[in-house]
């Protein structure tokens, strides 16, 4: 039964809304995004994208100003916090509170947009789409039937987190040198990791509370969408800041007339069966027909 405060809300209480919603928004990720940009050059969103990222910035500022002043700073139980249903103040506030972040988490979606319009195609990774489903659906859920209590403090850690992260997106977009500071992605990755290690603890702790008056069986749905999350990004930070890149060579090639040696950066991709391939090494000349063996 959904919450009557919220039901009547737009995207609200109604699946056939948000399924539609996140299958335009796949199909336009996947499909028709990347077929309309194909033979077209990247946008230039370069204003819209400091305009966007401001606007992130004091929205996820003001959930968890809000959020902290009305949770956190009065009577916010850590282990167990159950849904206030009532219509007094505080209640309501938090239920708008809870709309207005999952109205949020929809406009999220427009980062995936923005990557597809600059045909930043490689950033478009399982990841980073499974997130922002995800948490439509999941924020969905929450609104509709539980808009406060328990999950309560996870919005207002994951607002936190925003604003910092938005606030970067904006200076490396107005001040691109900043993309040189070593070590501000690397942090937040790290700040993502943090938070997502908080949710699953606090989420955790209704499961050994038998007498919580917030639904256990939602721990059922939240943790292993938040694991799975922890995993994925872990890995993504395991292997971008971990690993070691495997070193490139630059091959050295013979010029057009045969005799000097030369370095180039070009990248050698294929060699067609009946060239021939040459290179200078230390002095030798090799020559191979047929199949270039290294």
């Amino acid at each position: 039964v959904s919450d009557p405060r919220t039901k009547s809300l737009f995207l609200v209480a109604k699946p056939h809304q948000g399924i539609t919603l996140l299958a335009l928004y796949l199909m336009f990720v996947f499909k028709w995004g990347p077929k309309w940009m194909k033979n077209k050059p990247p946008f230039n969103l370069r204003k819209i994208l400091m305009t966007y990222n401001v606007a992130q910035v004091l929205a996820c500022a003001f959930i968890f100003i809000v959020g902290t002043r009305v949770t956190w700073g009065r009577k916010y139980r850590w282990v167990c916090e159950p849904v206030d249903f009532s219509d007094n103040e505080d209640a309501l506030l938090i239920a708008r509170l809870f709309y207005f972040y999952y109205l949020l988490k929809v406009v999220d979606l427009a980062d995936t947009i923005f990557f597809v319009l600059r045909k930043k195609f490689n950033q478009v990774t399982f990841l980073h789409v499974y997130h922002h489903t995800g948490m439509v659906a999941l924020i969905w859920g929450a609104t509709t039937y539980y808009p406060g209590g328990h999950p309560t403090l996870i919005g207002i850690i994951n607002s936190f987190v925003h604003v910092i992260m938005y606030t970067y997106y904006f200076l490396t977009v107005a001040v691109p040198s900043v993309k040189q500071v070593s070590g501000w992605k690397k942090h937040i990755t790290q700040l993502q990791i943090l938070q997502f290690l908080v949710t699953i603890i606090h989420m955790s702790t209704i499961v050994f509370k038998s007498d919580c008056a917030f639904p256990r069986w939602t721990a059922a749905l939240f943790l292993p969408q938040n694991i799975f999350m922890l995993i994925l990004f872990m890995d993504f930070y395991i292997k971008t800041y971990i690993k070691k890149q495997t070193a490139v060579v630059k091959p050295r090639v013979l010029n057009e007339n045969g005799g000097k040696e030369r370095e180039t950066d070009d990248k050698i991709d294929k060699i067609n069966n009946d060239g021939i391939f040459e290179t200078s090494m230390k002095n030798r000349t090799w020559r191979t027909k047929g199949i270039a063996r290294t």
